[in-house]
């Protein structure tokens, strides 16, 4: 009887034990539902997994042939669709070391038009195979060479006809003969010229990042050195003979000719820095500045500016080879268009408008000069 009063007892206790226990865990799991619940909702709202699309990427393969014999000289392979015809030209190079990218001229069809740097291999591709034909342009040299040899060669050139190097004149002549003011200002007037077209090319103006066959380069310097050489040989000479009117149009020939080297500057300015708003966003206009106040008259006034400056420094002068720098300025401004790699051409034609008006430059500064003479 006590033995089993005794387990009764004992299997009461297990069950208010387990009960408790059950209690407990109920009561622990109540608190980890609330602590996971509190913890999403301070975690906000649950985001969508971005899905990834993996696209297809299309390559394509490069033939190039020789322009003149049709031989295959190399195949490009694995060209992806957004590449240039540039990427073209570095990978061509890789496999062809001979040619450098800046010399290496490709066409779509034989005696077609060479492709731009910056056009898509997709956007002349008919199919996955593509043949392009070379052509070997000669050597390259790029636009910024150009203009630094063609400007730095009449800067030094006259500096020298200046100085009267014995090679060039007699010494005791010169030694007899005293220089007459205009000579010394007429070298001024001519370093400032030059210095400011290198300065200008180097900050100023936005010169084309292609090249130019070397046989362009030797064409310009060959012009540059050689005018300039004519005119600083009888500027400088010893028997020179000075301006017939004196002092007074020398005075007046180089402030007309300080103020259309200034008219110049301003007007490159704003071609290279032009107003991209409005109907006229490739045109720019005229400002508070007089100087761009030319732009009601002429398209082109920096051209028509050049033209005022070999004016007034032929006038300043009185020498005959002063004129062919009438010729410098008129050529470029009845071109058919700006020439990508002139760091001063236009960026576009005006309507209706000549590009540089000689006349009205020739005819102001000639009687400006002759008036007050």
């Amino acid at each position: 009887m006590f033995r089993r009063h005794k387990s009764l007892a004992s299997d009461r206790r297990r069950e208010v034990f387990s009960r408790g226990a059950a209690r407990s865990m109920l009561k622990n799991d109540l608190r980890n539902f609330q602590c996971l619940s509190q913890l999403v909702l301070s975690a906000g709202p649950l985001k969508a997994i971005p899905v990834v699309k993996h696209s297809k990427t299309v390559h394509f393969e490069i033939e190039i042939l020789d322009a003149h014999t049709r031989k295959q000289i190399c195949i490009v392979d694995k060209v992806v669709q957004t590449s240039t015809i540039h990427d073209v030209k570095q990978k061509f190079h890789k496999a062809c070391p001979n040619w450098y990218p800046s010399r290496v001229g490709l066409q779509l069809e034989q005696g077609g038009p060479f492709l731009k740097d910056y056009i898509t291999v997709q956007s002349i591709a008919a199919s996955s195979i593509v043949t392009l034909y070379f052509t070997d342009l000669g050597r390259q040299v790029s636009w910024i060479t150009i203009f630094l040899a063609e400007y730095t060669g009449p800067l030094l050139i006259y500096l020298l006809f200046y100085l009267r190097i014995p090679y060039i004149y007699d010494m005791k002549e010169s030694s007899r003969r005293l220089r007459h003011p205009v000579v010394h200002l007429a070298c001024f007037c001519h370093c400032i010229h030059y210095i400011r077209y290198l300065l200008e090319t180097l900050f100023v103006h936005k010169v084309s990042a292609g090249h130019t066959p070397l046989k362009n380069l030797i064409k310009g310097c060959a012009f540059y050195w050689g005018f300039t050489s004519w005119i600083a040989y009888y500027i400088n000479h010893p028997r020179y003979t000075p301006p017939s009117f004196g002092n007074r149009q020398v005075t007046v020939s180089a402030i007309n000719f300080l103020i259309c080297e200034a008219g110049n500057h301003f007007i490159n300015v704003i071609l290279a820095h032009p107003n991209h708003t409005g109907i006229n966003a490739c045109f720019p206009s005229p400002n508070y500045n007089p100087f761009t106040w030319m732009f009601f008259l002429v398209s082109c006034p920096n051209y028509t500016y050049e033209i005022g400056s070999w004016i007034s420094f032929t006038v300043m002068t009185q020498t005959l080879p002063g004129f062919p720098g009438w010729l410098r300025g008129l050529a470029p401004a009845f071109s058919p268009g700006p020439d990508p790699g002139d760091p001063g051409s236009s960026p576009c034609w005006a309507p209706r408008m000549e590009p540089a008006s000689p006349s009205a430059c020739v005819s102001a500064s000639l009687s400006l000069s002759l008036s007050l003479s």
